[in-house]
């Protein structure tokens, strides 16, 4: 599997063990709120694809795509924050992370950019005492707006609900 992320000024990062992609980014869109994931969880990004229903998933589990070869399972982002279904538009689009040997495709309503977000710019995640917000991170209060940083490895477990 090739490592290779295209940056936005057309350069490829390779994230080999011992790059300093501990600081690289991938901002995207959710309802009108930007969150932030470590790029080196990131395979790649595909345009919305047809998505095979799969029974008793939890809601936020979609169903599963097949992506040259290998079966990935679909998480609705929206979803599984709590936030209504939304049809989906031109900018919707599919996130494929990896952790360990699990593949997860995240779609969002729109992928915006990789940036860099130093330590210095991470403030700790609010405290709440929710089990739904385990999967954030830290926060980045950047010019734009303030992004909420995602822990891929939380974000990829699926909750147990079962579809009615």
């Amino acid at each position: 599997m090739d490592n290779a992320i295209a940056l936005s000024n057309g350069q490829l990062a390779n994230a080999s063990p011992g790059d300093t992609m501990q600081d690289l980014f991938l901002v995207f869109t959710i309802d009108t709120k930007d969150y932030a994931i470590e790029i080196r969880y990131v395979i790649e990004i595909i345009e919305i694809t047809p998505i095979t229903n799969v029974p008793f998933l939890p809601d936020c589990v979609k169903g599963i795509i097949n992506l040259r070869g290998t079966i990935i399972p679909i998480m609705d982002v929206r979803l599984r924050f709590g936030l209504p279904e939304q049809a989906y538009t031109d900018k919707t689009c599919i996130i494929v992370v990896n952790q360990g040997n699990m593949s997860l495709g995240l779609i969002v309503d729109a992928v915006q950019e990789v940036t860099t977000i130093n330590s210095e710019q991470r403030l700790a995640p609010p405290s709440i005492n929710s089990g739904e917000t385990n999967y954030i991170q830290g926060v980045c209060n950047s010019a734009e707006s303030i992004r909420l940083l995602l822990d891929c490895e939380k974000l990829m477990e699926i909750p147990g609900k079962d579809r009615g």
